[in-house]
């Protein structure tokens, strides 16, 4: 093999030679990826068409002896390193310009134990591979919204789903990791092993490691869930999420609201005359018997008249699947969130204003109601932090077109800034755009915990292997 061009740590190209390569792919198991190949520009692409990155080599690893193997490599040889599990993050920080990807997506196994109490997920599994390994069992574990995703991402960064209000963060009910560090080390981290790792690794990202696995808790699922799906005129929608927040004030745990700004698609249960209007949709959850869930969610469902109601019962696939066609890949994406202390009535009249500045009819602005057990849980118990604010607000930016994106892109980051200048309390990391704040960014979000996760930082990864546009600086 030639000589390749990679990135060093530093960012410099620099020369490798083609023998210290060869060696390389041959300690491999898995697959091992050169630009000139034909199948190179498929294994690069990630989710968002916005993104655009080549790698000098991917790796496809088929163990946690590869990923061993990959960051020996990038230590010893002083080359930059990514690692992708589902290639779902909207930033793509998954992959590197000309350096080293580590990809999990071929490591994608998930076994629900024998006490069906946990559930063992390899770091490339995706959520849709999840749910379908235990909804057999009539099982589900908390995580995102969108089946596409990887659990190992979203999870590091807290995950936020339907089961948030009665059972918390996705990170919250991770029981235990494997993990491989700079070092080489393949760990255990949980409760009593490693426990500084694993207290930083739920919520405080990927910055400690390739987290090559997951035992994450697993609860009991109906076999009929109701999701209803009022749909409001936007003249309306001021006083439906007014409602809305006081409701959920006194709201039990098993329901989980979001209310999401945005576009009448054209679907045979609307009326056609409001096909491409400005809309709010308010999706309500229930994590119960559904008969109970109809008395619960009935003051939500009729607290003004409706342009349609999209109400139905499913089973938990189906409401996993339920935003999926939304999402598509190769789409144009930039998302920007803000947790937010309350849903004021200045808010909610920014919102709406946002909402009509849109350059794109895709794009939504999402509320989540948070709250219930996500609350409950203190902010030193794990490394995602403080709980207190009330909602979850999301710009989510969504186009096709390329030479939109400056209008897009520029839409989100102002109309967030409104938002965080009439309450804000921190960022939700998962949301974070392109990180464009740098480190100021990570310190509001994490608060206190940042000087202790900075601590674990330069315990495990003192000479920053692993970083990215949300890197945790060793102190």
């Amino acid at each position: 093999m030639s000589e390749i061009k990679i990135a060093a740590s530093s960012g410099e190209v620099t020369a490798l030679p083609g023998a210290i390569v060869d060696q390389f792919k041959s300690r491999l198991e898995g697959v091992l990826i050169l630009p000139s190949e034909s199948v190179y520009d498929d294994v690069r692409a990630v989710w968002n068409g916005m993104i655009d990155r080549k790698p000098a080599l991917i790796v496809q690893c088929h163990s946690a002896q590869d990923v061993v193997a990959c960051i020996n490599f990038a230590r010893d040889q002083g080359v930059r390193l990514s690692v992708r599990g589902g290639g779902h993050n909207v930033a793509g920080s998954s992959i590197c310009d000309n350096g080293l990807v580590v990809d999990l997506s071929d490591m994608a196994a998930v076994e629900v134990e024998a006490s069906h109490e946990t559930v063992v997920i390899e770091g490339g599994a995706t959520l849709g591979e999840v749910d379908l390994a235990t909804f057999r069992h009539d099982l589900a574990t908390p995580m995102g919204v969108v089946t596409a995703t990887g659990y190992a991402g979203l999870t590091l960064h807290g995950g936020m789903g339907w089961q948030l209000r009665e059972h918390g963060l996705a990170a919250d009910n991770v029981v235990g990791v494997e993990i491989v560090t700079a070092d080489g080390r393949l760990l255990k981290a949980d409760a009593n092993e490693n426990p500084d790792l694993w207290w930083a690794l739920r919520g405080g990202g990927g910055s400690f490691g390739v987290v090559t696995s997951f035992r994450s808790r697993l609860y009991p699922m109906p076999k009929e869930v109701l999701l209803a799906v009022p749909v409001f005129s936007l003249d309306r929608a001021g006083n439906v999420l007014r409602f809305m927040r006081e409701f959920m004030a006194h709201a039990p745990d098993k329901l989980m609201v979001l209310g999401a700004l945005w576009t009448v698609p054209d679907k045979p249960e609307i009326p056609s005359q409001h096909i491409g209007e400005h809309a709010l949709f308010l999706l309500a959850c229930y994590l119960g018997d559904p008969e109970e869930g109809e008395r619960v969610v009935a003051p939500l469902r009729h607290c003004e008249p409706t342009i349609a109601d999209l109400t139905s019962r499913m089973n938990w696939l189906g409401i996993q699947q339920f935003f999926d066609d939304d999402y598509p890949n190769g789409r144009r994406y930039y998302w920007k969130s803000t947790i937010v202390n309350e849903l004021t009535d200045a808010m909610i009249d920014a919102l709406i204003e946002h909402t009509l500045a849109r350059p794109s009819l895709l794009t939504s602005i999402d509320i989540w109601k948070l709250g219930g057990a996500y609350g409950r849980v203190d902010a030193s118990a794990t490394a995602f932090g403080d709980r207190s604010a009330g909602f979850v607000v999301n710009y989510e930016a969504n186009w096709e077109e390329p030479d939109k994106d400056q209008a897009n892109i520029q839409w989100a980051r102002n109309s967030l800034a409104k938002t965080q200048s009439l309450s804000q309390a921190r960022t939700y990391l998962n949301f974070a755009g392109l990180a464009e704040e740098g480190e100021s960014l990570l310190k509001a979000a994490y608060g206190k915990n940042y000087a202790r996760l900075q601590a674990v930082k330069q315990t495990y990864d003192p000479d920053n292997l692993f970083r990215s546009l949300l890197t945790i600086f060793p102190r």
